[in-house]
């Protein structure tokens, strides 16, 4: 067995604190440029996502999660769900930021982020989740659909997204 390899029982996810949001920007910067060709266009959506998670956060319904591993705190993925504020209904809400470090792909990881997500939304009263992403993040979609979520739209590419693909937008009813 590779000593290098996490497994799941390593792994703890804790809602967000100081600090947490610089490394969401960080890592989606980084990763989005080496994996898809984003520029810091992407990096600065990113920070306006997390920024206006900050500055409108509701504790009853909004959240951020964080995966670390335990004894280090090493940064291993994060998620959000926030309520839709571009809506009238109050009942709508957005899943953003899903990430999982590469290391760490594989062991159920982003299941268990997007599953958290899901359950917080019911609790919260929310009737409805749906997400921006793209057509090339195949492993999110993967964990998107298994959840039940489904395409609803595609559109043309965000300003802020560079790399390949085309935008969608997925949903999920949770009545």
């Amino acid at each position: 067995m590779d000593p290098n390899k996490l497994k799941f029982d390593s792994v703890r996810i804790r809602t967000h604190c100081p600090g947490d949001m610089g490394m969401v920007i960080h890592r989606h910067g980084i990763l989005y440029a080496a994996d898809y060709g984003c520029d810091e266009h992407f990096e600065a959506l990113v920070a306006r996502v997390t920024a206006d998670f900050i500055d409108y956060y509701d504790e009853i319904k909004d959240r951020c999660w964080i995966a670390e591993v335990k004894d280090t705190n090493e940064f291993l993925g994060s998620i959000m769900l926030v309520k839709d504020r571009s809506q009238t209904s109050t009942r709508t809400a957005k899943l953003r930021l899903l990430l999982v470090e590469e290391r760490a792909r594989g062991m159920g990881l982003g299941t268990k982020l997007v599953k958290q997500s899901v359950e917080f939304a019911k609790k919260s009263g929310y009737d409805r989740i749906e997400l921006w992403t793209q057509s090339v993040l195949i492993g999110a979609r993967r964990l998107y659909e298994a959840e039940g979520f489904q395409l609803a739209s595609t559109r043309d590419k965000h300003e802020s997204w560079k790399g390949p693909g085309t935008a969608e937008i997925w949903e999920l009813k949770l009545n």
